[in-house]
């Protein structure tokens, strides 16, 4: 039997496929060569590649093909990635932030150990420079248009040495996520170490770092609880968001329309999506590495976790106004100082000064 609700919901799914079509026929045609972040990581496998290798190409009407890869997988360091958009080798690129700053020292800016304790805050601050951050990718690669920044989960501290609490990475040797990272563990008293992210196991295990510094989820992929034994939660690497831009030329040649549903495809499928998950993967993420919750991802490690206290948080803010946020201001222009105190200072209360 034919009801009034069937033909409404009919006629609701036929408006919505219409839709759907009017959109794609308004779409480009055209192809998008894309470079990811980190392929064994699951930012990339659960959201980068799925989003651009099968999303967009559907969602385009197949109007819109597309290639994928990564960095790693081309062979290539996290930092050039950039540098081959803006000389129009690489079309779409993504890599983690703080491996661009010897290019581009006020993007330093967005993430810093301890600027943002919580997800939610981490978001609020990247929403508030992203503007900053535009005006920098356009500056600095030939006018990259700024596409979208998410987070890994929070950067912690693992260690395969004991430790309490902040206080004791004083005199260890810690391989740091990024500049401003190693700057607030010498800060602490410990030595930065810098090393990259594939090498880290070994040397953990060799004694060459008593501790490391990434993301938990990103620590579990890649055995770290294998050959650590302590684990600090608090985000002493920040959130190591990944940033993606398109190179200049290649943007310039798309419609406005291509460009507004490009955008907000992105937003809607991409970027979203993966700021909702921060929260639950930071969360796995631990639970995995000390057996204390729920993992689906493998076999749990029995890390100890080492609880965070009012005193940490309070010497870590400390560092931040006094080290940190002054060191970062003087690598940079005037101008960027000043931007950052109206954006990310309004929202964090910090002031940044030469």
């Amino acid at each position: 039997m034919i009801t009034r609700n069937s033909l409404v919901s009919a006629a609701a799914v036929t408006l919505a496929v219409a839709g759907s079509h009017a959109v794609a026929q308004e779409i480009d045609e055209t192809s998008l060569s894309y470079v990811g972040s980190w392929s064994s990581l699951s930012l990339y496998q659960n959201f980068e590649r799925p989003f651009w290798e099968r999303h967009i190409p559907e969602a385009s009407g197949e109007r819109i093909s597309t290639d994928v890869t990564t960095f790693d997988q081309m062979g290539l360091g996290g930092g050039e990635v950039y540098r081959l958009m803006g000389r129009d080798v690489v079309e779409i690129a993504s890599t983690v932030i703080n491996y661009a700053v010897q290019d581009a020292p006020e993007l330093e800016g967005l993430d810093m150990p301890m600027l943002a304790p919580d997800v939610a805050t981490a978001r609020e601050v990247a929403d508030a420079f992203r503007p900053v951050l535009a005006d920098a990718f356009a500056k600095r690669y030939q006018d990259a248009q700024l596409l979208a920044v998410v987070p890994y989960p929070s950067q912690m501290v693992f260690c395969n040495v004991e430790i309490d609490g902040l206080s004791d990475l004083e005199g260890k040797k810690v391989r740091a996520s990024g500049r401003t990272t190693a700057e607030f563990l010498e800060a602490l008293g410990a030595e930065g170490i810098t090393l990259n992210f594939s090498e880290v196991p070994g040397a953990l295990q060799r004694g060459v770092v008593d501790c490391a510094v990434t993301g938990s989820l990103s620590g579990f992929s890649s055995g770290w609880h294998e050959v650590s034994t302590h684990l600090y939660p608090l985000p002493v690497g920040g959130w190591d968001h990944v940033v993606t831009a398109m190179n200049g030329n290649k943007w310039a040649s798309l419609s406005s329309e291509t460009q507004e549903w490009l955008m907000s495809e992105i937003r809607d499928n991409y970027e979203n999506p993966v700021w909702e998950s921060a929260v639950e993967e930071t969360r796995e993420g631990i639970a995995c590495l000390t057996g204390e919750g729920e993992c689906t991802r493998g076999d749990a490690g029995s890390m100890v976790l080492v609880e965070a206290t009012d005193q940490d948080y309070a010497e870590a803010t400390r560092h931040l106004e006094e080290t940190l946020l002054p060191n970062w201001a003087n690598r940079v222009d005037q101008e960027w100082v000043d931007r950052w105190n109206e954006t990310i200072g309004s929202v964090t209360g910090l002031t940044a000064a030469k």
